[in-house]
């Protein structure tokens, strides 16, 4: 670690401490320790779904916001340093993050803003009654991972071998298990293709050319930045992969499809569960949400650069056509 980003980090841990300290003081006003993947500071619909609420940073609400800058190893560090500072409520973007968060408390409340599968990684004992201190909202797995697999099966009818670009997590482990019986049945190989950092991306996908890959489902981390999305999804161009996800932002980035629920309204959503807390409500008594909505966006320039023909029937379902 350099000096400069020693001291950096430094810097910001003493503000954010003093700062939580100083109201803690004053007893004025609840802090949230808001743990992500990457970022700057916490999702900006999740804050305008407290400010709708009534709640204004500084004035009746503060933010201790960390990130690991998708950096996992440090993951367990600053779940810890947020549970030291004794903030009122957790939030966590990840499943990841959830899951260090409740490893490193078990009573500090933690509010999920979307994971996967929160029953099997034992984040919860059940969606309808979560029995422990967390709860929130989650994505859909399998059911999901069925979806994108159906998607790029109507586009790509002699799709046999899916690669999914992925890092490893419980979360993804899950997906792949979870998509095998829909792979199965529509006759496709599912090809974990682990990778590590954005370093790595040049190596995966030289290992889905060996694989003979000819479909690709992008499972990148939430705490993926803008830049490494994009590499990948120039990656798939270049490849001439036809790719889907469910988080939406790939499609805009260049990947061909996505299809998934909007992250911003589950981040919206997280506010009101960090609000039922506040005024009393327990997180074992908050069933946890499932998305309800789904949205599938497509990239005609990327399909025109792979050579790929979207189906009109495909095409006619699309939420949004990026041209």
């Amino acid at each position: 670690m350099s000096k400069k980003i020693f001291i950096w980090l430094l810097a910001t841990f003493l503000l954010g401490t003093v700062s939580l300290a100083h109201a803690q003081q004053s007893g004025k006003i609840p802090w949230i320790g808001y743990l992500a993947g990457a970022g700057s500071s916490p999702s900006p619909a999740f804050i305008q779904g407290l400010r709708d609420l009534g709640y204004v940073e500084g004035k009746n609400i503060g933010f201790v916001y960390r990130t690991t800058e998708g950096r996992s190893e440090r993951t367990a560090d600053l779940a810890a340093e947020l549970v030291h500072l004794k903030v009122r409520i957790l939030v966590a973007d990840s499943t990841g993050l959830a899951l260090a968060l409740k490893k490193a408390t078990s009573t500090i409340p933690i509010v999920m803003t979307s994971v996967t599968d929160p029953v099997r990684t034992g984040l919860v004992a059940s969606l309808a009654r979560p029995g422990g201190n967390v709860t929130g909202l989650t994505s859909i797995s399998g059911e999901l991972g069925g979806k994108l697999l159906e998607l790029l099966k109507e586009i790509v009818p002699r799709l046999n071998r899916v690669v999914i670009l992925m890092t490893a997590s419980v979360a993804n482990d899950l997906f792949v298990k979870e998509t095998d019986p829909s792979a199965r049945v529509l006759g496709v190989k599912l090809i974990p293709l682990v990778f590590r950092g954005p370093e790595d991306l040049q190596d995966a996908f030289r290992s889905a050319t060996k694989e003979q890959a000819n479909g690709l489902i992008s499972r990148l981390p939430p705490g993926a930045s803008s830049a490494d999305r994009k590499q990948a999804a120039e990656l798939t161009i270049k490849n001439r992969l036809p790719s889907v996800s469910g988080g939406n932002s790939w499609a805009d980035a260049g990947g061909l499809m996505s299809y998934g629920p909007d992250p911003n309204i589950s981040y919206h959503r997280a506010a009101i569960y960090v609000d039922k807390i506040l005024k009393g409500a327990k997180p074992a008594e908050l069933p946890v949400e499932a998305p309800t909505k789904f949205e599938l966006r497509i990239n005609l320039k990327t399909a025109k650069q792979i050579g790929v023909t979207i189906p009109p029937t495909v095409l006619a379902r699309a939420d949004k056509v990026i041209r």
